[in-house]
């Protein structure tokens, strides 16, 4: 699991999702999508997985490391992607989390640029022939941000919004582990 403080969070938030499970969680929180392609290799690629789940852009959005276009985001998670499949490892994508704002960061209006993100890796996985988890379409309010139920902070999920996760990402990588 390639990601950021979401990706993180879910070992201690929902650890039984974990148990028993190979996965290995490389989430760093507040990380941007540069950062987590130059640890690539080394967190992904170095542990040789038959399969990554990558999930990553708000920070970017939030200008965690500084003002970043959509292509400069979408390149980095595309780049990622590249890395793997040279070296055989099969990709999960996921969309981005809905946000209507970010606590530390506020006031930016993130939702509609985060729905535009989503459409781009979405869009890529279809061309790609990647299977794309799309937790934003189910995690997000009337207003695009992180549904109340889901999160204590309208970014980061609680356990009943990685509770809604989980079965998205298993049915995804049931579907990799059964074209084996």
């Amino acid at each position: 699991f390639m990601g950021d403080s979401i990706t993180e969070f879910w070992s201690t938030i929902n650890p039984n999702f974990f148990v028993g499970k190979p996965y290995i969680n490389r989430g760093i929180s507040g990380q941007t999508s540069p950062q987590m392609l130059l640890r690539f290799r080394a967190d992904v690629i170095a542990l040789k997985p038959s399969l990554v789940v990558i999930l990553a852009g708000v920070n970017d959005i939030a200008g965690n490391t500084g003002p970043a276009t959509l292509e400069q985001i979408t390149d980095n998670i595309f780049s990622m992607i590249d890395i793997a499949k040279t070296h055989n490892v099969e990709v999960i994508l996921c969309a981005a989390l809905p946000a209507a704002d970010f606590p530390w960061r506020p006031n930016q209006k993130p939702a509609d640029k985060i729905i535009v993100l989503n459409r781009l890796l979405t869009d890529y996985a279809n061309a790609n022939t990647i299977p794309f988890v799309d937790y934003h379409k189910a995690l997000a309010d009337d207003q695009n941000g992180l549904a109340l139920a889901y999160s204590n902070d309208g970014v980061h999920p609680n356990k009943a919004g990685y509770e809604v996760m989980a079965p998205l990402l298993e049915k995804a990588i049931e579907f990799i582990l059964a074209k084996r």
